[in-house]
């Protein structure tokens, strides 16, 4: 799991654009001068790979991991010296000791992130045995941190710029929706004072009454003055933590409207309230048509009411002759009679339901 993680580490500083090449290329002139040696390289060791990113006086740009002296130094927290790579049983058969670039000495100090990780090294190369002093190799590990101080330095600055173009982008469809909604949009500060508020809100202002809105004015110089107390209740209640939905007749001089309202408190990213949210749509459109349908539906009850009892009366009569005719044994002898009187009692049984629904 340890080389998983080290892997995707060396990865992400492989994609890294990288500012400060001047200042790493720097290090590795100054990390051979200090050494005395003829070659110094910054390299990072991937699953197969080493990546030499930096170099001073080497013809390659990589080689296989395999073949890395590098390798042997991210196992460890020190730096690795090797004297003469021909009398080192780990290297004498290595084609980087055997052709070229017919590495004798090497050194390398291990390049360690913060959390832990050896992604690769600073080292030094020559081509004829040698040694580095105590004081050289504190010089090259205290190189090796800076090298990985650079690299982090520049890591860092695209995890911040990442997130810079990823709010900014939020921000950007956030702006898009406030702007391109047609409900009205606003936030109030902790004084009732103007903090943001969309197209939608400064148009209605603007319409009702010939205001422009701005940001850091007091809220009341935007209301009818018949609404104010209610408004300001309402986002009161809303300021001391509890959300408001309210659907109220908003008057505004000569017209009124509905408008179906939500106060609901501001929180920042330390979940403490900072202001007010209003989100407020007009649905005065929506009552009409639920006024208009219900007048409709009394009408029809009405009409539905009326006309059965026209055509009832008809019905009773007919119902008071088929009694007198039973009353005289007529209905018993005469089929058709029995049929109209069974038609008769179906029919009125329609009517008084119709009476009964149109009554409720």
């Amino acid at each position: 799991m340890k080389e998983l993680e080290r892997l995707q580490a060396v990865n992400r500083f492989l994609k890294l654009e990288i500012s400060r090449e001047r200042g790493l290329q720097e290090i590795v002139a100054l990390a051979a001068s200090i050494c005395n040696t003829e070659t110094a390289l910054i390299t990072l060791i991937d699953e197969d790979i080493q990546h030499i990113i930096f170099k001073h006086e080497f013809a390659y740009d990589k080689t296989t991991r395999e073949q890395a002296f590098c390798n042997h130094v991210i196992s460890q927290k020190n730096v690795m010296i090797v004297p003469d790579a021909t009398k080192d049983h780990r290297f004498l058969n290595n084609p980087l000791v055997t052709g070229n670039p017919h590495i004798r000495f090497y050194a390398g100090a291990p390049l360690t992130t913060q959390d832990g990780y050896n992604l690769g090294s600073l080292c030094v190369i020559d081509q004829k045995p040698s040694e580095l002093s105590y004081i050289q190799q504190q010089m090259l590990a205290a190189l090796s941190k800076q090298v990985i101080q650079l690299l982090e330095f520049d890591a860092s600055l695209k995890v911040l710029k990442d997130q810079y173009l990823q709010v900014r982008q939020s921000e950007a469809q956030m702006r898009a929706f406030f702007e391109t909604s047609i409900d009205c949009h606003l936030l109030l500060g902790k004084e009732f004072e103007i903090i943001a508020f969309n197209k939608a809100w400064d148009n209605h202002v603007r319409n009702s009454y010939n205001l422009n809105m701005e940001s850091g004015k007091s809220m009341h110089t935007f209301l009818h003055p018949e609404n104010v107390d209610m408004v300001y209740n309402d986002y009161c209640q809303a300021l001391a933590g509890t959300p408001v939905l309210s659907q109220k007749k908003i008057t505004n001089g000569t017209q009124e409207f509905w408008r179906i309202t939500r106060f609901e408190p501001a929180l920042n990213n330390e979940n403490e309230i900072f202001g007010v949210s209003i989100n407020s749509t007009d649905i005065t459109s929506e009552i009409e048509q639920k006024e208009k349908v219900g007048l409709q539906n009394e009408s029809l009850k009405e009409i539905a009411w009326i006309q059965s009892h026209e055509i009832r009366k008809p019905v009773a009569t007919i119902l008071g002759l088929m009694n007198l005719l039973k009353a005289n044994g007529y209905l018993e002898s005469i089929q058709e009679l029995q049929l109209m009187e069974q038609a008769v009692v179906e029919l009125d049984d329609k009517i008084r339901l119709i009476v009964d629904h149109a009554g409720n």
